[in-house]
């Protein structure tokens, strides 16, 4: 599917909201169980711009959001400054189409701008789709947590992955 990627936009909230919450109702790829409102997703939108951290979408050919992206701070310490988690989701009628993809390579390349040094991919075990597609782009595999969450019913395992953004490089002496 041929979509383009650029900077969410306020007006972007309630689709982004929607391709949000339809995750947390049907899917093991957030573990919240409650839905979000408009105002939670201003909040979030606000924090990452106060951040200085991307928040992009994929839009169709009619301008509808049919995929976000974006990543923050790892851990809230000093000393995870150069790492980031990222989440990215697609719209539920439209996975399978290559916009996962293309949403992570240009949020791995805003990621790099930015200076971090690893993206960490935190991934509900079950979902091979997810870990597929990180493997693709160069994530690897660094931990797996048995039982460390619930959902349906049931326990979840998580798999960690991460990449190195920019291997070799030193760490600045800010």
């Amino acid at each position: 599917m041929s979509v383009i990627l650029r900077n969410a936009q306020p007006e972007d909230l309630p689709a982004i909201r929607d391709i949000y919450n339809d995750a947390v109702l049907n899917t093991t790829s957030i573990w919240n169980e409650k839905q979000v409102d408009l105002a939670n997703r201003r909040a979030w939108f606000d924090a990452r711009h106060l951040q200085g951290y991307p928040i992009l979408v994929a839009v169709d050919a009619d301008g509808t959001v049919v995929g976000y992206a974006s990543f923050g701070d790892w851990r809230a310490f000093e000393g995870y400054r150069y790492t980031v988690e990222h989440s990215v989701y697609v719209r539920s009628d439209q996975r399978g189409q290559g916009i996962g993809p293309q949403l992570m390579t240009l949020l791995i390349e805003r990621a790099r701008e930015a200076r971090k040094h690893v993206m960490v991919a935190a991934i509900e075990s079950g979902n091979a789709a997810s870990i597929r597609l990180h493997e693709r782009l160069g994530f690897v595999v660094t931990g797996q947590m048995p039982q460390v969450g619930v959902k349906f019913g049931r326990w979840l395992d998580l798999t960690f992955m991460q990449l190195q953004l920019n291997p070799g490089a030193e760490p600045s002496k800010e």
